[in-house]
């Protein structure tokens, strides 16, 4: 009997060697005549255990990792085909594991466990079942669903998606579009990667449902451009869809039509910004428009257009399966739902961590990332991306939720956990902050543009003890101009990591770059 081994094909897994670990499986076992399945699947987002397989048994998956290819000799001997849990590598059964065991998937319920590619593995795992739904609802009683769950957009904004869906509902029109930004650049992020990656049909079908909700016919999604296997993935996904009904023409014999299209970006990080996006997906230079008006009402070719991230797309899928109200259970507050949370920088266990609103900073570090990888204490942590601020350890312990993170000025965004332990400059973080904005900056307004050109000046003055007090009052009256008078997210949110490290980490400013005392 034929026993089904699965190997991770993700971009993280294959850096560290699956496709070597796949065909070493299928040689060495080929050779001992035992006889196996081997399943591409995706990843778990259990980075610090990739490549991490698993053993399909009568009792339940077992895990093993970080495996390497020389490893598979040992792990066949000692019993990997019927999940042994005595080789040093075996972490039991995969459901058990605390990591896992301790999340609420949602989202990222099948990933890991399906083979991406595979409709009918889909679908044994409730794929397609709110897509099914939807066919049978109006397009006001989608969005009502959309409304009640309680979901804000997971791009960083956080704006209601039902009330972004209600206004392209109302937009009068002869084409409406539906956009996925799948431009994912904030540091320490791979949650859209992941979902794309490993579970495509979920973004498909939550992009099919949005174009039920507001009558679009065409869907385009925006993907960052060094995402490349994310774009294979997602085309032979859309071909396979449209070829079992789900996407196309007449979808399920419906009479309802959506087709989709993957777009590369145009590696700016700018581009990340809807109004930006929707300018390079037309073909011109990605620059920030003036709004009003707003891209739900001219947006895409100037037709009112669904702007979303792929999390927030994502999400749509169980929302209609199960009801809004099963989704506005999870979380607190106005943040409902689940959270996808993306541990990196300085970490011992890195990897994606989904849980509901309203866990803390301090859980999430300590006891899913079980603290820095250097070993020293942890001294700063970044949340959010490169815009957002930089927290001490006396706001670990906040909520994570957008309202109690906005009280502080700092915020969510994406969902990126960045760590730094107690070896970290926090002016040169400040610095980096400033020096990301100047060169990611489009250049179409004078705050951002020039802002952060001589906000790098500025700081680079103060570490060199140059006028140090003056400067400081000058730093801190940039980022105020910059706030209150750039066109967009990317200068008027950049001052925020730099005044959080004024606030929280003062000293830092008062030593040159070599870090020795002035």
């Amino acid at each position: 009997m034929s026993v089904r081994v699965f190997v991770p094909r993700e971009t993280t897994a294959l850096s560290l060697g699956a496709d070597t670990i796949a065909r070493r499986l299928e040689r060495d076992t080929a050779a001992r005549h035992e006889g196996i399945t081997l399943v591409r699947n995706g990843s778990r987002g259990l980075f610090w255990l990739e490549p991490m397989i698993e053993v399909e048994t009568p009792k339940g998956r077992f895990a093993y990792g970080p495996v390497t290819p020389s490893d598979v000799p040992e792990l066949l001997d000692s019993g990997l085909l019927e999940g042994c849990v005595n080789h040093p590598l075996a972490l039991g059964r995969t459901d058990e594991i605390e990591y896992l065991a301790r999340q609420q998937r949602l989202t990222f319920a099948r990933i890991g466990v399906i083979d991406p590619l595979s409709i009918d593995d889909y679908q044994a795992h409730h794929g397609f079942a709110g897509l099914e739904a939807a066919l049978t609802l109006t397009p006001q009683a989608i969005v009502d669903e959309v409304k009640a769950s309680g979901l804000r957009g997971r791009g960083g904004a956080a704006f209601p998606t039902g009330i972004k869906w209600q206004t392209v509902l109302d937009a009068p029109a002869d084409q409406k579009y539906i956009v996925c930004n799948a431009d994912e650049g904030d540091s320490g992020t791979f949650a859209d990667r992941l979902a794309m990656e490993c579970d495509p049909y979920m973004l498909i079908e939550g992009m099919t449902i949005a174009g039920l909700a507001v009558g679009a016919t065409q869907g385009y999604i925006y993907l960052r451009s060094e995402y490349p296997l994310a774009k294979k993935v997602l085309d032979e996904a859309i071909a396979r869809a449209e070829r079992a009904g789900f996407l196309g023409d007449d979808i399920r014999h419906s009479g309802h039509t959506f087709h989709l299209e993957v777009r590369l970006g145009a590696g700016a990080y700018i581009c990340g910004e809807e109004t930006s996006l929707l300018e390079s997906l037309e073909g011109k230079r990605g620059l920030v428009r003036f709004k009003p008006p707003l891209p739900a009402i001219e947006g895409l070719f100037g037709r009112p257009t669904v702007v979303n991230n792929v999390l927030s797309l994502a999400a749509v899928p169980f929302i209609l399966a199960e009801g809004g109200s099963a989704y506005a259970d999870y979380g607190m507050g106005r943040s409902k739902g689940t959270l996808a949370l993306q541990l990196a920088g300085n970490v011992k266990r890195g990897g994606l961590v989904e849980l509901a609103f309203g866990t803390t900073l301090r859980t999430l570090m300590e006891e899913f990332g079980g603290g820095t990888l250097s070993g020293k204490p942890l001294r700063a942590v970044q949340v959010g991306g490169p815009l957002c601020a930089y927290l001490p350890e006396s706001q670990w312990d906040m909520p994570l939720d957008y309202e109690t993170f906005a009280e502080v000025g700092a915020g969510i965004g994406h969902g990126g956990v960045v760590m730094f332990d107690d070896s970290v400059d926090m002016a040169e973080q400040a610095r980096f902050s400033m020096e990301f904005c100047k060169v990611e900056s489009c250049g179409k307004c004078t705050p951002c543009r020039i802002g952060s050109t001589r906000g790098v000046e500025v700081i680079d003055r103060i570490r060199a003890n140059d006028n140090r007090e003056a400067n400081l009052v000058l730093l801190r009256d940039l980022c105020d101009t910059m706030v209150d008078g750039s066109l967009c997210a990317m200068g008027g949110m950049t001052p925020f990591p730099v005044q959080s490290a004024l606030k929280h980490f003062p000293g830092d400013f008062q030593r040159p770059a070599n870090g020795e005392p002035s």
